[in-house]
């Protein structure tokens, strides 16, 4: 029969064997103005370039960086395309030629200032700062179901802003290639914080965005400084499709977001809840087997994508013992 102390020892030994090494995050990039019309992150950024003092932790180069300056000057979302969805193989790898869009050349640029995309090279950690003029709160969006250290400061993020809602929406889909610009990194966190106006600046909004920003970086001081993060398990919303809006044979939208789904987001939505209304008041339903939770609900900047809102269905995702390698070299 094994003593007490005998069986705390082979505890102890078995939960070691099961913490995985991550290496330490040495190089964070924050991108604001990615679409040039979301200024909470454009301001944020320009006043970090001038004065980076808070963003600042011992042992981490944090940059922050202007992803899109040339909308940003205009205070529009993109010149010639958007720039959140170019950092694809093919786009990375045009030919640079004279009439090749203006966000497609900047994609290039960011890749190999921050990237390459994919390679060991690449940036530990992007935050890349969006504003919604949907009400979705200050969300944060993850690209990799199997991301365990991000999962992992995502929880953190959560808590630190408890009692405060943070969802996090996953958009990991077979179908949907998003191609974003901080996918150049191999942690890519995006912040999403709404509702705000395109071309305007509340100060809640940008108030809630610097926070989850304070709580990420905090969260890589203490990951490289040694400190182990147990198991955790969060609740995410994973995106399942896009839909449209109604629309008539000319392609025109002809009806609009019902006011019992408007600023909804994250909300349950069962069939036969009214989601849109035409003009001359017809209630068009919601028709699903499922309870879904729509986001980005009524988004200016989705109506040229043709979507009204996204479905989601809600998922748990567990993250496993986590610790930095270099605790792992010193221990050794």
């Amino acid at each position: 029969m094994q003593k007490p102390e005998q069986f705390l020892e082979l505890l102890k030994s078995m939960t070691s064997s099961s913490v995985v090494d991550k290496p330490p995050v040495r190089r964070v990039a924050i991108f604001g103005g990615t679409h040039g019309n979301e200024l909470s992150g454009v301001f944020l950024v320009k006043h970090w370039q001038e004065n980076g003092a808070e963003i600042q932790r011992t042992g981490v180069e944090v940059k922050p960086f202007l992803t899109n300056p040339r909308a940003v000057k205009k205070c529009t979302r993109y010149i010639d395309c958007d720039l959140n969805r170019v950092f694809d193989p093919d786009n990375l790898g045009r030919t640079v030629v004279e009439d090749i869009p203006y966000e497609v050349r900047r994609a290039q640029e960011i890749n190999h200032i921050f990237g390459p995309k994919g390679s060991d090279d690449a940036y530990d950690l992007i935050f890349d700062l969006h504003n919604t003029t949907s009400n979705m709160g200050g969300t944060l969006i993850l690209e990799n179901s199997r991301d365990d250290f991000t999962i992992h400061m995502f929880h953190y993020i959560k808590n630190a802003l408890a009692p405060e809602r943070c969802p996090v929406l996953l958009i990991e889909h077979p179908g949907l290639k998003y191609a974003t610009t901080r996918s150049v990194a191999k942690h890519p966190v995006g912040v999403e914080v709404g509702p705000q106006p395109q071309g305007v600046v509340r100060a809640d909004i940008l108030d809630k965005m610097r926070k989850i920003v304070k709580h990420g970086l905090d969260f890589v001081q203490l990951f490289n400084e040694g400190k182990e993060f147990p198991p955790c398990t969060i609740e995410v919303f994973k995106i399942m499709e896009k839909v449209d809006y109604p629309r008539n044979k000319n392609d025109e939208v002809i009806a609009i977001i019902h006011p019992k789904l408007q600023d909804q987001d994250w909300q349950p939505l069962n069939n036969g809840d009214p989601l849109f209304l035409t003009l001359d008041g017809e209630v068009i339903a919601y028709k699903g087997d499922c309870t879904v939770y729509p986001t980005f609900i009524n988004e200016a900047a989705y109506y040229e994508k043709k979507q009204a809102f996204v479905k989601t269905v809600k998922v748990n995702l567990t993250a496993k013992h986590i610790r930095s390698s270099v605790l792992a070299q010193n221990t050794s």
